[in-house]
């Protein structure tokens, strides 16, 4: 006769999700969102309703949100477009599309925060970075209602989050040339008093390549590992391919070598501007794992970014965690399981840590994968 092993019961929970990447919705303007590439809205909503209520009704249960929820990259046109720079006035309509495309999730929200010793604290990622807007802080927060906004954190000081000894959370972008962006310098302001945020050269990527061969192919950027799918590309598709893996390499010359040209550089800076570029080629367990070893106290450490979720406990018994992605992805990879949706992590706290050398007979921590209910038998095939 086999027993079930007899679970402790947490006195603190945090979750994390991350790279939900909501976009304007299904349909904009009566005609099929291509850009869309978030289409768990129910099992969201569930997600939400179970963690606050049952045995979680009472438990004090914080969500952090990792970065990327939001995805203002993938917004179709509008009307205040601006190519070099992105104006203040163009990242509020593209917020109000994402708001009227999932207005479930919101609610759903909403009633979450308003549930007993609930919070969420939301960290700015790639793709929702121009949240650091306080007009666009200020119009996230509308939508819930004025008491549980104050349960809920958004800010652009929190690049780091440490809600508890040994914890830790970054959304990972900061570790990619490509994407890092400092908060403070990317906003500038016109003579007009207008502000524009100054993305990234990798947000650039998005909206000037991906989102427009997306349109054509919709895996684009869903497939991993990107140089697996550049070789069955050039087998089974070669004609887009070779046009895809071109306009890539202009797409680079242009921003990243005219750029040094422009500013008359020295070779010395060049030369170490690449190598940092390198780290888009590096593996991202290798580069994070020099966290741990600048923070002496960190005992786990939970990323997003990637979209390919991993748990890894080294030798050290340290903890390394990508939640991965809520949005369909397709692996080429051989290794299980690297497809996985729905993933997030979940750190459960039994007694507080006052001395960290108790942290693991205090907390557990796991990468666990969202199994929603379905009312019904079927769900939509995409």
């Amino acid at each position: 006769m086999k027993f079930l092993k007899r679970r402790r019961k947490a006195k603190r929970v945090i979750l994390s999700i991350s790279d939900l990447h909501l976009g304007a919705g299904e349909e904009i303007k009566g005609r099929k969102n291509s850009l869309e590439d978030f289409h768990s809205d129910e099992e969201l909503v569930q997600f939400f309703e179970y963690y606050s209520s049952g045995e979680y009704q009472n438990k004090e249960v914080e969500i952090v949100i990792n970065g990327d929820f939001l995805d203002l990259l993938a917004v179709p046109y509008v009307t205040y477009f601006d190519d070099e720079y992105w104006s203040e006035k163009a990242c509020l309509e593209k917020l109000e599309l994402i708001i009227k495309g999932h207005p479930e999730v919101w609610e759903a929200m909403n009633e979450f925060l308003g549930a007993k010793n609930k919070k969420i604290v939301y960290i700015i990622g790639n793709h929702d970075a121009e949240l650091v807007f306080d007009s666009l802080k200020e119009r996230f927060l509308q939508e819930f209602d004025e008491d549980n906004r104050k349960k809920l954190t958004i800010s652009n000081e929190i690049d780091t989050y440490n809600p508890a000894p040994g914890i830790y959370f970054r959304h990972g972008h900061q570790y990619e040339t490509a994407h890092a962006f400092d908060p403070e310098d990317s906003i500038i302001k016109s003579k007009e008093g207008e502000k524009y945020f100054i993305p990234s050269w990798g947000s650039y990527y998005v909206t000037h390549i991906i989102n427009r061969y997306k349109q054509e192919r919709f895996h684009i950027n869903i497939v991993r590992p990107f140089k697996s799918m550049i070789i069955h590309g050039l087998i089974y598709d070669t004609f887009f391919t070779l046009r895809f893996v071109f306009a890539n390499f202009y797409y680079f010359m242009m921003v990243r070598f005219l750029h040094y040209y422009r500013l008359k550089l020295g070779w010395r800076r060049v030369l170490e501007d690449c190598l940092k570029e390198l780290t888009l080629f590096q593996d991202y367990e290798t580069i994070t794992r020099s966290f741990f070893q600048e923070n002496e106290e960190a005992k786990v450490l939970i990323v997003g970014h990637t979209h390919a979720p991993v748990y890894r406990e080294f030798i050290d018994k340290t903890v390394f965690i990508n939640t991965g992605t809520w949005q369909k992805m397709v692996s080429l990879s051989l290794e299980p399981e690297t497809t996985s949706q729905l993933t997030y992590a979940k750190v459960e706290i039994f007694n507080e840590v006052e001395n960290i050398n108790e942290f693991e007979e205090n907390v557990s921590v796991s990468l666990k994968s969202w199994a929603p209910q379905r009312v019904l038998p079927y769900h939509e095939f995409r």
